[in-house]
């Protein structure tokens, strides 16, 4: 018990230490016209960071260009919409069918139910026709 423990090492904290630090600047003049150019480039590549690109660039690493289509982007977002719309339905019938269990007699459940059923066939098929126009759309980008 009299025993001392030696001390306890303490490291400074922060981010560890890289192994190959960039430590190494390099500068180039570039006319309006070539910074025009590089820049077009820089955003075709949708590289993160203009460093990482230019040190692709000079080793000659493969120069990919991501092309994004307004188009696109707006079937995808109104896509995502009506999914969430739909999840939203499958929420409120969930809701609806517990409660008409709850509040109805069973003839009036039933008859509700039958009502319900035909709009969730009326929905499946525009579900349907969604999933065709999507396939389409996927079989013109490609």
């Amino acid at each position: 018990m009299n025993e001392k423990n030696p001390p306890r090492k303490r490291g400074k904290g922060g981010r560890p230490p890289k192994n190959d630090p960039a430590t190494h600047r390099l500068t180039v003049n570039l006319t309006d016209v070539q910074h025009a150019e590089f820049l077009a480039m820089f955003e075709q590549s949708a590289l993160a960071s203009l460093s990482g690109f230019i040190a692709a660039r000079i080793f000659g690493d493969e120069f990919r260009v991501v092309k994004t289509d307004a188009s696109t982007a707006e079937f995808v977002s109104k896509l995502t919409a009506f999914y969430g719309q739909i999840r939203a339905v499958g929420v409120n019938y969930n809701q609806t069918v517990k409660q008409l269990h709850t509040t109805f007699g069973e003839k009036k459940a039933l008859s509700l139910l039958y009502k319900l059923e035909q709009h969730t066939i009326e929905l499946s098929k525009i579900g349907r026709e969604v999933l065709a126009l999507c396939e389409d759309f996927k079989a013109k980008i490609r």
